[in-house]
């Protein structure tokens, strides 16, 4: 990251063309990309004129995405400092601006403020125990004030940022539910995950985004459940931590298997019940193949992309800490959305989802519903803005 911030004035230099419109953004990782990308396309089919700077601040962000073909350039946003912000800013003299969520850059916003620039925050949602509504936060407030306009996720954002004076707001929901439905539009087929799922009749859990704190609550459960088949994609794909669960596994009983075993060799053991995903990129596909999605990180630091899942018409069940995730607290209000907080209520949960199956197409619909009705984000935010 350092490297690639030193080496970010210097690319623009080489890559810009003096006489191109550009439209800036910048995510601070990989997630706030997924938030901006579908109105990156978006603009680039309605304004192909424009050229496109993504920055990101994350190497887990830059590293993924350095290759973005939806981009003219992609590089590392170098740190808020006057300096760095006047350099950038030369360099790339962009025509407008898209902050996507959290991002708030005192000196890039104020140097933009300054030449007239328009910046939008994208997709951002704010809460009460943010710095910038607390009494002695009217410093950290002032950064706000250079945003030309916020779109944001909810209600209670518009109202903090009223409450601080600032009501160049407008709600458009979040850019991630057209970015679920374009990865559903495009999805996979994945033949290794079907020859697993079809070679019985067995009902289908799969786990997204699995950490350890989450196996500990689901693990035990199906040690009482065989006749259910188990697809676990880990957070974090590594030899060992996947050598560390598939060990965990057979000592409750299962008989885990891995996808790259299964996709190499196209065979599969009959007696496999368990899929191990030992590779990236697949996650969003592979939930359609459940009958019922576990996402993880809801016992840990934050919840996981749950719409992901919910694309696909299944029930998704996840973690208690899910508060900060507005879209949690949606899908548990319509029912398409189980929150669990310990092995008694996962297995309350999951046996009556896997013995009503009437239920459980119901709570699928419910999350599909809920995905389709708050599309159109990025449409709202791009018919504002040009």
């Amino acid at each position: 990251m350092w490297r690639g911030e030193r080496e970010a004035v210097k690319t623009l230099r080489q890559k810009v063309d003096p006489n191109a419109h550009y439209a800036w953004f910048h995510a601070a990782s990989l997630g706030e990309f997924e938030q901006g990308r579908p109105l990156i396309e978006q603009l680039r089919r309605s304004h192909p004129e424009m050229k496109i700077l993504l920055t990101f601040f994350s190497p887990s962000g830059y590293e993924v995405r350095k290759n973005y073909e939806g981009a003219d350039i992609v590089c590392y946003l170098p740190l808020d400092t006057p300096t760095n912000a006047r350099r950038f800013l030369r360099a790339i003299r962009p025509e407008v601006a898209f902050f996507i969520k959290y991002e708030f850059w005192f000196n890039y916003l104020h140097i933009l403020k300054h030449r007239k620039v328009p910046v939008y925050s994208v997709s951002s949602i704010f809460r009460d125990d943010q710095v910038f509504f607390k009494w002695y936060g009217k410093q950290y407030g002032r950064v706000l004030k250079c945003f030309t306009h916020f779109f944001v996720q909810n209600k209670k954002s518009q109202e903090l940022l009223h409450n601080i004076g600032i009501d160049c707001v407008t709600i458009t929901g979040d850019t991630r539910f057209d970015r679920v439905l374009n990865i559903q539009q495009q999805a996979k087929t994945l033949p290794a995950v079907e020859r697993f799922v079809q070679r019985n009749s067995k009902p289908t859990f799969i786990v997204g985004s699995s950490w350890e704190a989450d196996e500990d609550i689901y693990l035990p459960y199906f040690e009482q459940r065989p006749e259910v088949n188990i697809i676990i994609a880990t957070h974090v794909v590594s030899n060992d931590r996947l050598e560390r669960l598939m060990q965990r596994l057979r000592s409750l009983g299962r008989n885990p298997i891995r996808y790259s075993q299964v996709e190499n060799e196209k065979t599969i053991d009959t007696n496999a019940d368990t899929l191990l995903i030992d590779c990236y990129g697949l996650l969003s596909s592979i939930y359609q193949y459940a009958d019922i999605a576990y996402v993880g990180g809801g016992f840990g630091d934050g919840l996981h992309n749950i719409l992901e899942a919910a694309v696909w018409g299944k029930p998704v069940v996840f973690g208690p800490n899910n508060a900060r995730f507005q879209e949690a607290q949606d899908m548990k209000a319509c029912g398409g959305g189980m929150e669990v907080c310990c092995g008694k209520s996962f297995k309350r949960t999951i046996d009556m989802l896997l013995d009503n199956e009437s239920q459980r197409k119901t709570a699928g619909e419910k999350a599909k519903n809920y995905v389709a009705q708050h599309a159109g984000a990025s449409q709202r935010i791009l018919d504002f803005c040009f």
